[in-house]
C-alpha cells in the first residue's frame, strides 16, 4: 500500500472515525483504525462492534492495499504535522511509514485481515432527508435520553412515522423531548429505537457541514458569493440495524431491541395555565439559583401569579443559603405552582435558540410542558418534583 494525501484530509477522517472507538475495548485491535486504499480514494474505518464509522477522501494512490494501526498513534502524527501532504506506505507487512517534507514516522500496525469485518446491512427500508430539519431535531431531542443502560430502550431515540410525519422521541423517564419532521418521502411505516450515541455522532457530522462546507456560487452580476452546502441524509433500516450515509461518511449500528414506553399517555391534553417567559432571563435566573437548588435534589419552586403577571422562583432553605427571584411573564389562565428540576430546566433552556418559551401547567402533580412559539414541531416535558415549603 502506498498513497499520497493531504494531511488535513487524513486528520479530518481520523477524527471522525475515532468517535467509534471506546476507551474500554474488549479486544485490543478495536483501538485501531482500518485504512484501505483503492481506486482514487482512501477509506478509513473504526468500530466498537456496536457502532461503526466509515469515511473516505481523495488520494493519489500508487499501490492499493490496507493496514490497521493504533488510532492514537496515527492521529498523533497527523495532528502535529505541519506539512500539507503526507506519503503513507506499508513496510515489512505490518508497519506504516508516514513521510512528509519535514517528518518521517513509522507506526507498528497489524494485518487488515485481523480487523473485524464491517458488513453493510441488508436493507428493508430506505429514505432520504434534508440535513437541516434532522440537525434541529437531534439538537432538541438526544439530550433527553438516559445516560445509563439500565433500561436500554431509554438510552435510545424512538423514531416512528405517522401520516407523513417522522417523529423523534427521547426520555429518561423524568423528562421527554419530541420533535416532528414533516416529510412525504417515506413510503413504509418506520418504528425503531436508535442508540442516542449514534445520533449524537450524526449530529456532530451534520454540524461540521454547517458553515464549514462552502462553495462559490456565481450570481447574476458575475461576482462570487459563498453558499453553504449541506448533504442529504440517506437512512437504511433492517430488522436489527441502521445505516446512515452523510456525504462520504457512513454510520452503522445495531438498533435497540425492546418496546419504547407509551409516552403519549403522560403528555397532558389540557392546561390550566399558559406562561410565556423570555428564555435568556429565565436561563440566567436558573443558572444562579442552581447553586442552592442542587443541595435539595435541584428543587426549584415556581409560583405563577395572575395578579401581577409574574413568576416567583425559590429554592428551599439549606445550610448553604437560599435564593429567590421574580420575572415578568405573559400569562393566561389561573394562578399555579409547580416544583421543577433546575438541572433539567438548564438542559432544556440551553438548547433553545428562541427568545421566548412557553410553559403549560395543570397543577403541581402533572408535568410541565414546554413549547417554543416559533417552532411548532417541538414539545418538551419535565416531570414535577415535590414542593418543599
Amino acid at each position: 500500500m502506498k498513497f499520497l494525501c493531504k494531511t488535513s484530509n487524513l486528520l479530518q477522517a481520523l477524527n471522525r472515525v475515532s468517535r467509534a472507538i471506546s476507551n474500554q475495548q474488549a479486544l485490543p485491535i478495536l483501538g485501531n483504525v482500518l485504512i484501505t486504499v483503492e481506486g482514487k480514494r482512501c477509506q478509513v474505518s473504526a468500530t466498537d462492534l456496536e457502532l461503526s464509522i466509515i469515511t473516505s477522501f481523495e488520494a493519489t494512490i500508487e499501490n492499493e492495499g490496507s493496514i490497521t494501526v493504533p488510532i492514537k498513534a496515527i492521529i498523533n502524527f497527523a495532528q502535529y504535522n505541519n506539512d500539507d501532504e503526507v506519503l503513507l506506505e506499508t513496510s515489512e507487512g505490518t508497519k506504516l511509514k508516514c513521510t512528509s517534507a519535514h517528518a518521517k514516522t513509522v507506526i507498528a500496525g497489524e494485518a487488515s485481515s485481523e480487523y473485524p469485518t464491517i458488513a453493510p446491512i441488508i436493507q428493508e427500508t430506505s429514505f432520504s432527508l434534508e440535513a437541516q430539519p434532522v440537525l434541529e431535531a437531534l439538537h432538541m431531542v438526544t439530550f433527553a435520553s438516559a445516560r445509563t443502560t439500565l433500561r436500554p430502550v431509554l438510552a435510545g431515540v424512538y423514531i416512528h412515522t405517522n401520516n407523513g410525519k417522522l417523529t423523534l422521541v427521547a426520555t429518561d423517564s423524568y423528562r421527554l423531548s419530541e420533535y416532528t419532521i414533516h416529510t412525504d418521502v417515506i413510503n413504509k411505516d418506520v418504528s425503531c429505537i436508535v442508540p442516542a450515541k449514534v445520533l449524537e455522532e450524526l449530529k456532530t457530522i451534520l454540524s461540521s457541514y454547517k458553515g464549514d462546507k462552502k462553495e462559490k456560487d456565481q450570481n447574476e452580476e458575475g461576482s462570487n458569493s459563498l453558499k453553504t452546502t449541506s448533504p442529504k441524509i440517506t437512512i437504511a433500516l433492517s430488522a436489527q440495524q441502521i445505516e446512515i450515509q452523510v456525504g462520504n461518511t457512513q454510520l452503522l449500528s445495531r438498533l435497540i431491541n425492546g418496546k419504547f414506553p407509551d409516552y403519549k399517555q403522560i403528555i397532558p391534553n389540557d392546561k390550566t395555565t399558559k406562561v410565556s417567559i423570555k428564555t435568556k432571563d429565565l436561563a440566567t435566573i436558573v443558572k444562579r439559583m442552581h447553586y442552592f437548588a442542587k443541595e435539595t435534589n435541584n428543587n426549584l419552586t415556581c409560583t405563577v401569579r395572575k395578579s401581577d403577571n409574574t413568576i416567583h422562583i425559590t429554592t428551599p432553605p439549606t445550610q448553604a443559603g437560599h435564593d429567590e427571584a421574580t420575572l415578568d411573564i405573559e400569562l393566561s389562565g389561573e394562578d399555579n405552582k409547580i416544583a421543577l428540576s433546575s438541572s433539567y430546566l438548564l438542559d432544556f433552556l440551553g438548547h433553545v435558540d428562541d427568545d421566548v418559551v412557553q410553559m403549560h401547567l395543570i397543577d403541581s402533580m402533572h408535568p410541565a410542558v414546554f413549547y417554543v412559539p416559533s417552532n411548532e414541531n417541538l414539545l418538551h416535558l419535565i416531570m414535577p418534583l415535590r414542593i418543599q415549603e
